[in-house]
């Protein structure tokens, strides 16, 4: 028997013990005062208070405990007497690990050492606990058992709290932007007929009761520009996609993507409103506009700064800057070159594909402070429209930082005639593939409008400094054990 099923062992003595006694190990609701860490926020000697939570350390002295009871919001000291406790209190008190949950009731006191603390004239048994728990200081050290036991490391991992803290508050913070600036928060279809909006491989599934094959969607976009169509000028989406792809450190099959679609503006204006949006965020939640990424040891890896205004760059001039004479050789020459930069191309049919290769490498994973990537090829985003000077390229904008794209937007594309040419041309001309609801849904007047997605988990990755996507994301998938 190994040290941990031992210590389980123990611990399933101890609870059978408390029944056997008539004490029941898990407990039903117990009124609180606050949490932990609201009853630290308005301390004051002399004050009665419940709190309860999970004990997190234990120091014994004789006939007085002191206790470490704790929740997401902190810690809180509590002090017990056996002569307060009684027999009763003091039977179960034996029976208390490490782990377990326990209700509390007593006054606030300060500690000769100034330690804010409660003097129990009660506690109760929540739950017992019948594993031990990580080690306080080091907690998982396994990074699959840290995102497989996602609980654990939320238990004994201060940073692990602190980045979805942050999280939650990043997305509270992007939904008051926007609703102050009067846009309308809506809900779109997960399930839908045609796998719309971006070029990825849905995952399938069956509505038994319609008869029908289904796609759980890669992006709302095709909706929520229906709305726009039916009369709302301003709306956004804080919606999950499923992309049947790869999974790495900067891939989920399953994300959280914010898109915004704003009736009669363009990419120009939706640029701003990204920069605003996340300049605020970085203000307001991570105290400002200079964010720093760091290794293991805490050292300082990397500096992103977001002081305004932000750079703005035409995709052929940063192609060009960082692989100078790429666009006067011909396509066979720029394949040449692309494998003597070590890319694999081998997928590539097109030309403009090759060329957004070389892009991702010489300049996306280059760029660390923000950048707006502009007029990009008209192939790489079929819903964009075609800038007025040049009909190569597309009136659009890919946010860069921290070496991967952050954000695209741009002035969608409302002529429903060059839509579907468009589409059709995406999809190799397989008729089945395209999403007739929305073309025809354009037939009856799309205003002009400019529309911006943001991936949630990579933006939280950015201002967060996590190094993967798994640590910002509670419940990543993962490979069966």
């Amino acid at each position: 028997m190994n040290e941990v099923t031992s210590l389980t062992a123990v611990r399933m003595e101890k609870r059978a013990a408390l029944e056997a006694a008539g004490r029941q190990p898990y407990g039903a609701a117990f009124a609180v005062t606050g949490d932990v860490g609201e009853v630290r926020a308005q301390f004051a000697d002399g004050v009665k208070v419940a709190v309860a939570g999970r004990v997190t350390a234990r120091r014994d002295m004789g006939k007085s405990h002191f206790l470490d009871v704790s929740d997401h919001s902190g810690r809180m000291q509590v002090y017990l007497q056996d002569k307060t406790l009684g027999a009763e209190g003091v039977e179960i008190y034996e029976k208390l690990d490490i782990g377990d949950f326990i209700g509390v009731e007593g006054e606030c006191f300060t500690t000769k050492t100034g330690e804010p603390s409660v003097r129990a004239s009660r506690f109760v048994m929540l739950s017992k606990a019948l594993h031990p728990l990580p080690e306080k200081w080091h907690g998982l050290q396994d990074v699959e058992a840290r995102h497989r036991q996602r609980y654990l490391d939320l238990i004994s991992n201060d940073r692990a709290r602190e980045i979805f803290r942050q999280r939650f508050a990043i997305v509270r913070e992007i939904r008051r932007f926007f609703e102050e600036r009067g846009f309308l928060e809506v809900e779109t279809p997960m399930m839908q007929t045609v796998a719309g909006g971006a070029a990825a491989t849905p995952f399938q599934t069956r509505h038994h009761a319609l008869g029908l094959d289904l796609f759980l969607r890669i992006a709302p976009e095709l909706y929520l520009k229906r709305l726009l169509v039916g009369g709302f000028t301003k709306v956004f989406e804080l919606n999950r996609n499923f992309r049947n792809e790869g999974i790495s450190r900067r891939h989920n099959p399953e994300f959280t993507m914010l898109e915004a679609y704003w009736a009669y503006a363009d990419f120009e204006m939706m640029a701003e409103l990204v920069e605003d949006m996340i300049c605020r965020v970085a203000e307001r939640v991570c105290g400002g506009l200079r964010i720093e990424h760091w290794d293991a040891e805490g050292n300082v890896t990397r500096v992103i700064d977001l002081s305004r205004p932000w750079r703005r760059a035409r995709y052929r001039d940063l192609v060009e800057s960082a692989e100078p004479g790429w666009f006067v050789r011909d396509a066979e020459g720029r394949r040449a070159r692309a494998l003597e930069l070590g890319l694999d191309i081998s997928n590539c049919t097109e030309d403009y594909e090759v060329t957004q290769h070389v892009f991702e490498k010489l300049v996306e994973e280059k760029s660390v402070n923000p950048v707006f990537v502009t007029h990009c090829p008209k192939e790489l985003i079929p819903l964009a429209k075609t800038n007025p000077e040049d009909p190569s390229v597309i009136d659009v904008f890919e946010l860069v930082m921290n070496g991967q794209e952050i954000a695209p937007g741009y002035s969608e594309l409302n002529d429903p005639v060059v839509q579907r040419e468009r589409l059709l041309a995406q999809s190799g001309g397989e008729q089945q593939k395209i999403d007739e609801e929305f073309l025809q849904a354009l037939e009856y007047g799309m205003p002009p409008a400019g529309g911006m997605g943001i991936g949630i988990d990579r933006l939280v990755m950015l201002l967060t400094g996590a190094d993967s996507i798994r640590e910002v994301i509670l419940f990543p998938h993962l490979k069966p054990r």
